[in-house]
């Protein structure tokens, strides 16, 4: 697994990324002609964050170039007819398609990927925050960094972060990390946080977290401890396993974990579609696994279980039971 680090950009609001792509779309298309190019000059130098969109746009239409073609050219040379909008449906297919590529390798809502902070399947980075909180960002995740005169928030769009929160002298903006099921205020501590499907887990290793699920009454969770929320829940506590933070270190610890778990947890180190055949998705899965090789890790399942790998493409892989 990649690691980086680096501090947080600014944020660019979701309505001028969506602005971003619809010039990108019009500039694109056959009818656009001297007037288009001119008033998108006026929208690109009519506010800073209007140029930093487009800019992202840019290095985004590099790494389309792992698309195939005729996906791509429905992308960026929609003809007029088809219009704006199924232009830009044409972009969330690719998403849902899967394959090389920025679009194609997001697999997420739109917030997410012109989120300030994100990273690709299997990479990891660091960013230090103004106040000294370091936040890890572990394979295929996302967040927005909200740092005013009366705030330090995060927002975790998509997958899992590490945050060691900072003590600037003098600060007293609160901090707080937001999901789509409620608010976490932690209390002098470190913590990570991991979204999956509709529910929120919080593991804490040193302080307490206050956690507020959107239309529950709220909690405080413990160094030591886990819990999972939604927005109208929070599950029992249970003892927080220090093996979940093994990723920080590039590897996946499991003990006993059912294959088809295990297959799904190591598909979100790679790009691509990896499932695991019902058949054999009961088997027990323990060790610790290299995530910088996933194929290693899956080359290793076939020597060490009745199952073989089958690849169609180095995107699309699958674990069955081995022909007897």
């Amino acid at each position: 697994m990649s690691e980086t680090a680096s501090t947080p950009t600014s944020r660019i609001a979701p309505a001028i990324a969506r602005q971003a792509v619809e010039w990108m779309v019009e500039l694109q298309s056959e009818g656009a002609g001297a007037a288009t190019r001119e008033a998108w000059q006026r929208w690109l130098h009519a506010h800073p964050d209007h140029l930093r969109a487009w800019q992202r746009i840019e290095a985004t239409n590099g790494r389309l170039q792992g698309v195939p073609a005729p996906l791509a050219h429905a992308v960026l040379a929609a003809p007029e007819s088809q219009g704006r909008r199924r232009a830009l449906k044409t972009m969330g297919l690719l998403a849902v398609l899967g394959g090389a590529g920025w679009i194609a390798g997001s697999r997420v809502p739109w917030q997410a990927w012109v989120a300030d902070e994100r990273t690709e399947p299997g990479e990891r980075r660091t960013v230090v925050l103004p106040d000294s909180t370091r936040v890890v960002l572990n394979t295929d995740s996302a967040m927005d960094v909200r740092f005013d005169s009366g705030q330090r928030t995060l927002r975790v769009l998509r997958g899992e972060i590490m945050v060691t929160t900072g003590h600037p002298p003098g600060d007293t903006r609160p901090f707080a990390v937001e999901t789509g099921q409620g608010r976490l205020r932690p209390l002098g501590t470190r913590f990570s946080v991991r979204l999956d499907a509709d529910t929120t887990r919080l593991s804490v290793y040193a302080g307490s977290v206050e956690v507020s699920p959107r239309d529950a009454a709220g909690r405080i969770v413990l160094a030591g401890q886990q819990v999972r929320f939604t927005g109208s829940e929070v599950s029992p506590l249970v003892p927080a396993d220090e093996n979940d933070a093994a990723w920080l270190d590039g590897m996946l610890v499991v003990h006993d974990m059912p294959l088809g778990d295990f297959v799904a947890e190591l598909a979100r180190y790679r790009s691509g579609h990896v499932a695991c055949d019902p058949a054999v998705a009961g088997l027990r899965v323990s060790g610790t696994y290299p995530l910088a090789d996933t194929d290693r890790v899956l080359a290793i399942l076939g020597k060490s279980l009745p199952v073989a790998v089958e690849y169609r493409t180095r995107y699309w892989v699958r674990v069955v039971p081995r022909a007897t």
